[in-house]
């Protein structure tokens, strides 16, 4: 039973339903403890150990039902004609006999054959199936496996014997049944072990999905990478409330605790920590939503505002000519249709980055200190306009740390209109960023850096 619940680990994993070392280890002593015999006593002791939250009990109960139900395979081939009662391998060659498959597809016999069946998914390995376009190979291995090659010799060899047709269509008839029922078996697999994996696939590619103008994000993809944006939040939360968390703890700070322990002859009764005071990220987000970086902007506002738990304080601020703060914005579209309300009110400008520059600090420098991160996105193209130098080395002076995300190449930086290999020598960090993967790995580098090490 130990493999078999290590499949049904693999199996809650694939349903979104996380299963670590130590949970499996508690599930195996937890079966250990009731048993097999009571099936509602085994469900409820195995989802109160590895199920965290009401949405993994939902996924939780719908995957130990389907891994854990057994279809009823029926086989009722026709009896031999004109011979009711008779043994159903009459008219077969004598070859038949070796054939336990053989006798199992014309007698019917549906929990042989599901136990066969069984047992052939194992050695041809069904479980780990991971697309849908595996279904037919591993279809097809499942029923070589359950002897396959050996019922089509019989069915050759009864079809040149003298009245052995009705024997040679009863197999066949069989056969096909057979072939039915592997494939609802396989289907069945699929949908335990590999449901998510096409959506996974995915979201690897919207990943690695260039956010720009030429690339058409359609309708589908919006929504899907939206969701996508919001998980890799959520992930980067919890990675670094957890690190927050134990960097709170500290270490032991021995000299004062020796120290505190002096009245009791040297005995540590009372043990003191060292403290570290940890900054909560506070970000100003300055985007740039000219038409060939919006689609970048909105989704690195939904990152940044998905971080709710994270981000202490974010300022949020676009432009294209002119500057305005979009926090109330945001707030009140909800990222998902900011930018278009964003558009409507300083959209389809000329690009100036110097005036932005400029109204930013007269308007809102005091929000940038030396907590401050300030991460630009633009493509740094400025229409030949001041770039304002003097601006950006004000705000590096002032700020934590500058960060510049440009869609575009590097190459691209110093060709044409562009300022950025201006604007760079003012930036902490410098980087491409025009898919979901690259903005999630930097905005990782941002929150560790305001981690103790």
């Amino acid at each position: 039973m130990q493999g078999a619940l290590e499949d049904f680990f693999r199996a809650l994993r694939a349903a979104d339903v996380k299963v670590s070392p130590v949970e499996a280890i508690d599930a195996h002593l937890t079966v250990a403890k009731v048993g097999f015999s009571d099936r509602e006593l085994f469900k409820d002791a195995l989802c109160a150990t590895l199920a965290k939250t009401a949405d993994e009990v939902v996924r939780f109960d719908a995957t130990f039902d389907t891994f854990f139900a057994r279809d009823q395979v029926s086989f009722t081939p026709p009896p031999p004609s004109g011979q009711d009662g008779g043994d159903p391998m009459d008219g077969l060659p004598p070859e038949a006999a070796e054939s336990d498959l053989a006798r199992m597809l014309l007698e019917g016999d549906a929990a042989s054959i599901a136990q066969a069946m069984e047992e052939a998914a194992e050695r041809a390995q069904v479980s780990q199936i991971r697309l849908s376009t595996q279904r037919s190979r591993l279809t097809r291995r499942l029923l070589e496996e359950m002897g396959l090659a050996q019922i089509e010799a019989i069915i050759n060899a009864a079809r040149k014997l003298e009245g052995g047709g009705d024997a040679a269509d009863r197999l066949e008839a069989g056969k096909r049944k057979l072939a039915e029922e592997a494939q609802r078996y396989v289907a069945r697999q699929h949908e335990l072990y590999a449901s998510g994996s096409g959506k996974m696939l995915r979201e690897e590619m919207l990943a690695r999905k260039a956010l720009n103008a030429e690339g058409g994000i359609d309708p589908v993809d919006q929504a899907m990478m939206q969701a996508l944006v919001k998980k890799m939040a959520k992930r980067l939360a919890d990675r670094y409330s957890r690190r927050r968390n134990r960097a709170k703890r500290g270490h032991m700070d021995i000299r004062r605790t020796l120290r505190k322990s002096m009245p009791y002859g040297g005995m540590p009764f009372e043990v003191i920590w060292k403290t570290e005071k940890i900054d909560k990220p506070s970000i100003v987000c300055i985007c740039d939503v000219s038409k060939s970086v919006a689609a970048a902007a909105q989704f690195l506002l939904t990152f940044l505002y998905s971080l709710n738990e994270v981000v202490d304080r974010m300022e949020a601020y676009a432009f294209s000519g002119r500057l305005i703060s979009v926090n109330n914005i945001l707030d009140d579209e909800h990222v998902d249709g900011a930018i278009f309300e964003v558009l409507k009110r300083i959209g389809f400008q000329q690009t100036d980055y110097g005036k932005s520059l400029e109204d930013f600090c007269e308007n809102h420098l005091d929000h940038v200190d030396r907590h401050t991160t300030v991460i630009f996105l633009g493509d740094g193209r400025s229409n030949y306009a001041d770039p304002r130098l003097d601006l950006m080395a004000t705000i590096q002076k002032r700020a934590r740390s500058v960060i510049w995300l440009n869609p575009e190449p590097e190459s691209y930086w110093s060709q044409g209109d562009s300022v950025m290999y201006r604007y760079e020598r003012f930036c902490h960090v410098a980087k491409t960023c025009n898919t979901l993967g690259q903005l999630e790995r930097i905005i990782e580098d941002v929150l560790r850096t305001y981690v103790p090490h």
